[in-house]
């Protein structure tokens, strides 16, 4: 659609077009039904046709007028006509005159958007000089001479009114457009940045939280094995733009995040059935709220097992369903605070991609996280 000034423009091309179309329509009427034997009439028909083509044409097709064709439109067609049919045409009354007359409306309403505001004024001045000497020469009454310059008068002043007023409004259109992309950029970059917070506290975090409190040996092959492969992922991170999508399949993606928390000696059973197709943005989550559900188990259950499976949903929309279940203590829900790896990296991330997560447990029951996509 373009800008907002753009399709200001649009509109007061068709608006005048339009406007010269029904004086077009006039004069054919007029001298294919009423001057047959006046063959300058067909002459400047002619001619007001050619130059109205030329102008308008060049004006869609570019988005604005030239001025050059502006111009050529009120010294020919508003101006000249006029003079050359009472000179040459045989033209003698008010009413054969009328049709061409009708022309100057249009070409000052053209002028008057077109042309800066002293080459504006000018064209109408020169348009209504012209068309009184042509009006005069026919014997014109007054009546019809002062109608006629205030439809002059008029149609450059409405056309001007009208033209202000889109213009300020594609302004304002297009200033309010760009303060929403530098909102919608802002929004990104905060997004962004809460993605990369979230995968730090589930991997990194989690891995120096359990070598800080000195459950596992931290010369153990699998834990130097681990710290090397997310000091590579933190490189990575790093240098992750925006654009980049993880485009994993649900199981591959799920077997990834079991295998780096068993890296931390935590004891996974898991066990997947009839996967779904999900979109790559979609298995991501999922698999990041495994990871964090299970960094969960290791940190706070006291067990060192975890259960893990993956299904179809049974809804018949093709969702998926992932359960994670220790048979650790468990905990009283009424009196448990949600801390930041269940509020943003269980729940948040599954409510980012229209899933849900809900966490059922009850003291000396264990722990159940279930994640449902779609919610």
């Amino acid at each position: 659609m373009g800008s907002g000034l753009q399709r200001a423009q649009s509109f007061m091309i068709l608006a005048t077009l339009l406007y010269r179309a029904s004086h077009l329509t006039v004069g054919v009427l007029a001298v294919t039904q009423r001057q047959r034997d006046l063959p300058l009439q067909y002459a400047g028909l002619v001619t007001a046709l050619g130059l109205s083509v030329l102008g308008y044409g060049t004006a869609l097709r570019r988005g604005w007028f030239d001025r050059r064709h502006v111009w050529a439109d009120v010294l020919v067609t508003g101006c000249l006509l006029p003079l050359a049919l009472c000179a040459w045409g045989g033209v003698r009354e008010t009413a054969t005159l009328g049709w061409a007359m009708l022309l100057g409306g249009s070409a000052s309403a053209a002028a008057a958007i077109a042309l800066d505001r002293l080459h504006a004024l000018a064209a109408v001045a020169l348009l209504v000089v012209t068309h009184l000497i042509g009006y005069q020469a026919v014997g014109a009454s007054r009546a019809v001479l002062g109608g006629h310059v205030n439809s002059l008068l008029s149609s450059a002043v409405m056309a001007w009114v009208f033209w202000w007023y889109l213009r300020r409004q594609g302004r304002l259109l297009d200033d309010a457009n760009a303060r929403t992309l530098a909102a919608e950029a802002h929004k990104a970059r905060y997004a962004e940045r809460l993605e990369h917070h979230r995968a730090l506290h589930d991997t990194v975090l989690a891995t120096l939280t359990t070598l800080a409190a000195g459950g596992i040996d931290a010369n153990a092959p699998e834990v130097r094995e681990r710290c090397a492969r997310e000091a590579a992922y933190l490189r990575r991170l790093i240098q992750q733009t925006a654009d980049e999508v993880h485009h994993r399949e649900i199981g591959a993606a799920l077997e990834e995040a079991v295998a780096s928390v068993e890296r931390l000696q935590l004891r996974v059973t898991a066990q997947y059935h009839d996967l779904p197709e999900v979109p790559p943005e979609v298995a991501a989550a999922l698999a990041d709220a495994v990871r964090e559900a299970l960094n969960n188990v290791q940190r706070h259950a006291g067990t060192g097992h975890a259960y893990v499976t993956a299904t179809r949903d049974t809804d018949g929309r093709g969702g998926a369903v992932v359960t994670v279940v220790d048979r650790g203590p468990g905990f009283d829900p009424e009196r448990y605070v949600p801390g930041r790896g269940l509020r943003g990296s269980v729940h948040g991330r599954m409510a980012e991609v229209g899933g849900r997560a809900t966490v059922d447990t009850a003291p000396g029951e264990g722990v159940r996280v279930e994640l449902r996509w779609p919610g």
